[in-house]
């Protein structure tokens, strides 16, 4: 199963059109919150894309959708998807970790911190997709692929 994972889009449609339009083939796409508009705008654009989509809230998001999910993605693989920020992932990713792990996830992906990264730390996959709008780690911008098998669990980081 092939997941694209969004974050931080912060107005640039343009920017998630173009992941989405590259990544066409995706089984699923998540955007990790701080681009309500865009979302919004790319499902009316696209509506087909609306079954294959979830969305988490972000810190700059004022909408209802939730701040975390988690999402059953095959037997024995679940993500737990969040924005973040409310899981102190500027300063450590164990807050993190730890709440995937209760909620049954070995898969955690989030966004906020404008940084790409992808480590497996304390038995979890973890994602940063980075931003795809306005990165802080000196990269372009940036998204993540998370490809899920029975063989196992891939994370990257795709830059553009």
């Amino acid at each position: 199963m092939k997941i694209i994972v969004i974050s931080d889009t912060h107005g640039l449609y343009r920017n998630l059109e173009t992941i989405v339009t590259r990544q066409n083939d995706a089984d699923m796409f998540i955007h990790l919150g701080d681009g309500e508009r865009e979302y919004r705008l790319l499902l009316e654009n696209r509506p087909e894309l609306e079954n294959r989509f979830h969305y988490v809230r972000g810190n700059c998001d004022m909408g209802d959708h939730p701040i975390s999910e988690c999402i059953d993605v095959m037997a024995g693989h679940r993500i737990f998807a969040t924005h973040g920020h409310r899981y102190q992932v500027r300063s450590s990713l164990d807050v993190l970790a730890q709440y995937a792990r209760e909620d049954g996830c070995d898969i955690a992906l989030y966004g906020h911190t404008h940084i790409s990264q992808s480590v497996y730390y304390n038995g979890v996959y973890i994602l940063n997709p980075g931003s795809a709008s306005c990165p802080r780690d000196g990269n372009p911008p940036s998204y993540g692929v998370v490809d899920v098998s029975h063989a196992g669990v891939m994370t990257n980081v795709v830059f553009f």
